[in-house]
C-alpha cells in the first residue's frame, strides 16, 4: 500500500476511535457550549411566557386577596438574598474548579447548595402560608399565574440542587477532567440564569404589586 492510500484507510488518522457524535470540524467543547446555550434560550422562551401570562392575568382576582395583600416582601428579600448570593458562591466554585482545587470547590459548592436550599425552604414556606389562608392556585385566575410563574422557577432551583449533587459527586469520583469541567461551566450557566430570571419575578411579581 503506498502512502496515498494508507492516509486514505480509515485507521489512518484514528478517527475510527471517534464517537460519530464527536466528529467534525467543531471541538467538543464548542458543540457542547452551543447545545446549552441553546437549552438556556429554549428555557428563557418558557419563562418569557409566563411572565406574559402573569402580565395578563395580574389583576383578575376574581374577589379574592391581590399581590399587595398577600406579600411580605421582607421574606421575598431573604428568598432574593439567599439566591443572589448562592450566584456569587457559584462564581467562586468555578473558580477553583479552574485552579483545580478541589477542597475549596467541595466549600463552595455546600455554601451554594445550602443558599439555594434555603430558598427552597423559604419559598415553600410562603406557599404553605397563602394556601393555608385559602389564596390557592384554583382561588383566581391571578394565584394561578403566580403559582405557576414561581413554581416552575422553584423546580428549576431544585433540578440545580440535584445537578450540583451529582457534580459533586463526578468531581471525587473523575476529579477535574475535561469533561467534568464542562459540566460544571454548564452547570454554572443554567445557575446563574435562574438568577436573571429571578430577578425578573422579584421586580415584575412582588415589586410590581406595591407599585
Amino acid at each position: 500500500m503506498n502512502a496515498s492510500a494508507a492516509a486514505a484507510a480509515p485507521g489512518a488518522s484514528g478517527r475510527e476511535d471517534i464517537p460519530i457524535s464527536e466528529r467534525g470540524p467543531a471541538s467538543i467543547r464548542t458543540v457542547v457550549s452551543f447545545g446549552f446555550w441553546l437549552f438556556l434560550v429554549s428555557d428563557i422562551i418558557i419563562f418569557s411566557a409566563l411572565f406574559a401570562a402573569y402580565a395578563v392575568l395580574s389583576l383578575q382576582t376574581a374577589g379574592g386577596p391581590s399581590g399587595a395583600q398577600l406579600f411580605d416582601l421582607r421574606h421575598v428579600f431573604a428568598e432574593t438574598s439567599c439566591l443572589l448570593i448562592s450566584s456569587f458562591t457559584c462564581g467562586l466554585c468555578m473558580l477553583a474548579v479552574a485552579r483545580r482545587r478541589r477542597t475549596m470547590t467541595y466549600q463552595w459548592a455546600t455554601v451554594t447548595f445550602l443558599l439555594g436550599l434555603s430558598f427552597i425552604a423559604l419559598e415553600l414556606s410562603e406557599f404553605a402560608r397563602m394556601i393555608a389562608s385559602g389564596a390557592t392556585p384554583a382561588r383566581s385566575a391571578f394565584l394561578s399565574a403566580f403559582f405557576t410563574l414561581v413554581g416552575t422557577h422553584g423546580i428549576h432551583v431544585t433540578v440545580g440542587l440535584c445537578w450540583l449533587i451529582v457534580m459533586m459527586a463526578q468531581v471525587a469520583t473523575l476529579g477535574f477532567r475535561p469533561m467534568v469541567a464542562r459540566r460544571m461551566l454548564c452547570f454554572s450557566l443554567f445557575w446563574h440564569a435562574l438568577d436573571l430570571v429571578w430577578i425578573g419575578v422579584f421586580t415584575i411579581v412582588y415589586l410590581g404589586a406595591r407599585l
